[in-house]
């Protein structure tokens, strides 16, 4: 995904209509005076043809798509070229930020979605003629940073549960579990009646482990921020929740020390030795390749599932954002790019050429992506779905997550003091507003 965290793209994946209802929360930035300040409105556009020349940063896969891409947005508008610049993901935020320091950022940016509240300042707030309706809420709440609307989503991504049905079915399942209680029953019966070596994969610490296992306390009603911009790291719904995650390392039901180079994950859910991983719509094309085509037949994808109530629990939204900077020097036709790329036909062109969900709704209908059971599931959690808050801090605070989920799992640490640990580190780092 275009979110550094999901950057990963494998061959395409085909999808099934989906229809978003969230809303992420953002948190208001004070002014010098102690008040809140007001959210920014961009100016407009208008409808003319885009003329001049527009320089483009992608990242990863997109940046691969882009020219061909362009190239029909260049036909309609015969005024305009647009330079495409392809930015490695591990050197794009250096990059992005040595370009906004020295005043010279390229006109759009692809953004990954935890980068919006690090950039913000230098960005141009949405023009009041772009639609942002078209867009799924919560892909939208992802480029809101202090009450300002920021760039538009390009595609998004969220993670569910991949799991061999015939290993369940040899465990005595036919169907997936929807609680937290039954779930790891099955991860436990994939060991002492499948031969699963571990029930599940689940990340036991190292970088953005405590970004991947957030599904978890937001399934139990956790939130990271309260509502008037405080960390909320050791409420008791956190706990609960890494307590829950703790015992599926302290049981031997996932290991603690996992191999996490790449293809580790699905080389071993492909032999059975763990049959059972979090994973976003690039694994598809990735256990085709690690497994081959009758592969397919062998597992299924579910929603994370809810704490207690049986309902779909909560996972990860990301993707990627597309954004214009103020010190760009064709701020009206970089805004006309983005407004084409956000065209439901291109949304699926681009989906065809690499397996990018689109984030405008309509898109949905078409029948490249509106006819596979497989990625219903991933509409369905799409529903029900979060992301971190757009805010400066959050790597930090996160970097100190992984370290304190290190001691959960490897250390047996008591959550309840780790989390006290946490919110106490968090509370010095600050929100950065």
């Amino acid at each position: 995904m275009g979110d550094p965290m999901l950057c990963a793209k494998a061959s395409k994946v085909t999808a099934a209509g989906i229809a978003v209802a969230l809303l992420l929360a953002a948190c208001g930035r004070e002014d010098s005076s102690g008040g809140e300040s007001q959210p920014e409105e961009g100016g407009p556009i208008g409808s003319g043809a885009a003329t001049g020349t527009v320089t483009m940063w992608a990242q990863g896969a997109e940046a691969e798509a882009l020219p061909a891409l362009v190239d029909e947005f260049e036909a309609a508008n015969p005024g305009v070229t647009v330079e495409v610049t392809a930015i490695p993901w591990d050197a794009a935020h250096n990059k992005y930020q040595t370009a906004i320091a020295g005043g010279n950022p390229p006109d759009v940016a692809q953004m990954g979605t935890t980068w919006m509240g690090d950039f913000s300042d230098a960005f141009d707030p949405t023009p009041s003629d772009i639609d942002t309706s078209v867009f799924f809420p919560g892909s939208l709440g992802s480029t809101e940073v202090n009450g300002t609307t920021f760039g538009v989503p390009w595609y998004v991504d969220t993670r569910v549960i991949y799991y061999r049905t015939d290993l369940a079915a040899d465990a005595g399942y036919s169907s997936f579990p929807t609680t937290w209680d039954d779930f790891k029953e099955l991860a436990e019966a994939y060991q002492s009646e499948a031969g699963a070596t571990y029930g599940v994969q689940l990340p036991a610490g190292g970088t953005d482990s405590f970004q991947s296992m957030l599904p978890f306390p937001w399934s139990n009603g956790a939130e990271l921020m309260s509502e008037d911009g405080r960390w909320t790291l050791d409420t008791p719904e956190m706990v609960e929740a890494m307590s829950y995650y703790q015992s599926f390392f302290a049981e031997g039901i996932a290991d603690m020390n996992p191999a996490t180079g790449a293809g580790a994950a699905e080389s071993i859910f492909v032999d059975g030795t763990a049959p059972m991983m979090i994973a976003s719509p690039a694994n598809i094309g990735a256990l085709e390749q690690a497994g081959g085509p009758e592969f397919a037949d062998k597992y299924a994808v579910a929603p994370i599932p809810a704490s207690s109530s049986g309902d779909i629990g909560t996972s990860f939204v990301g993707g990627s954002d597309l954004v214009v900077f103020k010190d760009g020097g064709n701020r009206d036709a970089a805004w006309k790019l983005i407004q084409w790329l956000s065209q439901p036909d291109v949304q699926v062109s681009l989906y065809e050429a690499i397996g990018d969900l689109p984030a405008v709704q309509s898109a949905w209908t078409d029948s490249s992506l509106s006819e596979d059971p497989r990625l219903a599931v991933f509409g369905d959690q799409l529903e029900h779905t979060n992301a971190p808050p757009s805010i400066p801090t959050w790597t930090q605070v996160a970097a100190a997550g992984d370290s304190q989920l290190e001691r959960i799992v490897k250390s047996g640490a008591d959550p309840a003091e780790a989390l006290r640990a946490l919110q106490e580190e968090a509370d010095a780092i600050g929100t950065g507003t």
